[in-house]
């Protein structure tokens, strides 16, 4: 008996390769890879250098509302070195592309802050004036909420304590 083991005679089962692959051809696939790769760069450069000429091409007039319309958009001019925020107050009309909405939106947390917890003039001409809202709140404490006053023929009927209930305890 041999201790071999026959696999070409099993039916309908696939073996594994026997031999090795050559080096020769692992490089002469990743030689045409490289190239196909080069091929395909040059042609989509072309394909977009194109299409960027054609667009310039059909590019609709501005208007004459704008008058300091930029060639290229795409771009920062030098003037504006990379000043981005002033490249965009100068170039373009409002509304305008936020630009760092976080830091945008702690300013205007922040401004709020500051009105409700400082002292400031509403209306200096009518004599308004706004206060914290701690203060505010010390305020209606110490004083009470303002009450309308009654007209001359009404009673007030409303008791200032929990009414008693019969049958209830205290």
């Amino acid at each position: 008996m041999s201790n071999e083991p026959n696999h070409a005679n099993i039916p309908g089962h696939g073996d594994y390769e026997r031999r090795d692959i050559g080096p020769a051809g692992v490089l002469y696939f990743l030689g045409g890879l490289l190239l196909a790769g080069i091929a395909v760069y040059f042609i989509v450069n072309g394909i977009y250098a194109y299409l960027n000429k054609r667009f310039e091409a059909e590019q609709t007039p501005v208007s004459p509302l704008i008058t300091n319309a930029p060639v290229d958009t795409r771009h920062i001019p030098p003037q504006f070195g990379n000043n981005y925020e002033k490249y965009l107050k100068n170039s373009f009309p409002a509304p305008q592309l936020e630009i760092d909405e976080r830091t945008e939106l702690n300013t205007e947390r922040l401004h709020e802050e500051d009105v409700l917890s400082t002292y400031g003039w509403v209306d200096q001409k009518a004599g308004t004036v706004r206060i914290p809202i701690d203060r505010a709140m010390d305020l209606i404490a110490q004083r009470g909420l303002p009450v309308r006053s009654q007209a001359p023929g009404e009673t007030q009927t409303a008791k200032s304590g929990p009414e008693s209930e019969k049958g209830t305890k205290k």
